[in-house]
């Protein structure tokens, strides 16, 4: 079984690193105010996905030759900065005019589509970015208890707690950014700049990545 006392320090570091300002939330909120409540909740279970899966890289070992690999990391690394530029170059020259009504998304294509696409970005935006993996790799790790039951599972464990605790929160922002977006959707020619400022901050988040250091 766990330790008492660090689980406890586990799980108050979780919920202390969670509400700070990072990726995952910078992204769910500019995908919520940008393209509506429901596009900020599948973008939160999109990126909560991508937690679990960097839970069990770093259990099985996987992130372990991620951070080894120089060649290895270096691609996973361009990838994921390739693909947030891309994302947010879309999203600001998209000529579409996007309709944020109540809790329906969409943007003149089949809805179940679109929240599909939304979601994959969540998850593959996560994923491949190195830092997360780094994140996983050191954090989990100091809470694991060698004297009781294997570390692979403790950290599956630890790993999934804390996307519980991350998809609840990010599922409250993603919610409310979409009552923005709702809000910035009656201001005429507003919507436009929100899509060139949300596109911006992907770019960024994206640029960010691109100088990510394996130590």
């Amino acid at each position: 079984m766990f330790d008492t006392s660090s689980l406890i320090l586990f799980i108050s570091s979780s919920w202390l690193l969670i509400l700070s300002p990072g990726p995952d939330s910078i992204y769910v909120l500019t995908r919520g105010i940008s393209l509506g409540r429901r596009a900020g909740i599948i973008s939160a279970l999109g990126v909560t996905l991508g937690i679990f899966v960097h839970t069990a890289f770093a259990a099985l070992g996987i992130s372990v030759i991620l951070m080894t690999s120089s060649t290895l990391f270096l691609i996973v690394k361009t990838a994921g900065t390739l693909y947030l530029i891309y994302i947010g170059i879309r999203t600001i020259i998209n000529k579409k005019k996007i309709m944020i009504e109540k809790d329906v998304f969409t943007n003149n294509k089949n809805s179940t589509l679109s929240c599909r696409k939304i979601f994959l970005q969540g998850v593959v935006s996560n994923t491949l970015n190195p830092k997360v993996a780094l994140f996983f790799l050191s954090y989990l790790p100091q809470f694991v208890n060698k004297e009781t039951f294997s570390g692979s599972l403790q950290m599956l464990i630890l790993g999934s707690i804390f996307a519980i605790f991350g998809v609840i929160y990010l599922l409250i922002l993603g919610y409310f950014s979409g009552r923005i977006g709702q809000w910035i959707n009656t201001k005429e020619g507003m919507m436009k700049k929100i899509q060139i400022i949300s596109g911006s901050i992907l770019i960024v988040l994206g640029i960010r990545i691109a100088f990510v250091q394996r130590n």
